[in-house]
């Protein structure tokens, strides 16, 4: 599932213009230092942050055992199905607060050499 997603994401980059994905390419930390920002904030007014685990389920899916005849109705097998979740996980609020003004500085500075990126990728992608 993870590789149709990213391959679905590099067709959709290459889908836009020249000076669109100039600007995608060279502007990729500015986004993410955002989206941590936006989710370290989330964190410090919940006062918790969440985890990714993975569990696994066991579900009965219809199969046919191996050396058994093709024509023979298929029989349930059991099969063990990854599934992500969220879990609350505690966090220490004054060291989130600290991480947050440190990820605010450096969306600073990012934004400060996008602006000369993004000049740069108009200027060489006019559109």
């Amino acid at each position: 599932m993870t590789r149709i997603c990213l391959a679905a994401l590099v067709l959709l980059a290459a889908c836009g213009t020249p000076q669109e994905q100039c600007v995608n390419r060279n502007t990729r930390d500015l986004r993410v230092v955002t989206r941590l920002i936006a989710e370290t904030e989330g964190n410090i007014a919940r006062g918790y942050a969440f985890e990714e685990v993975t569990v696994y389920e066991t579900v009965r899916l219809p199969c046919r055992p191996p050396g058994t005849d093709p024509e023979a109705p298929p029989v349930l097998c059991a099969s063990r199905v990854p599934e992500t979740e969220l879990r609350p996980k505690a966090i220490d609020l004054v060291a989130e607060a600290a991480k947050l003004e440190s990820l605010k500085a450096k969306r600073i500075s990012l934004a400060r050499a996008a602006e000369q990126v993004v000049a740069a990728c108009r200027k060489a992608y006019p559109e």
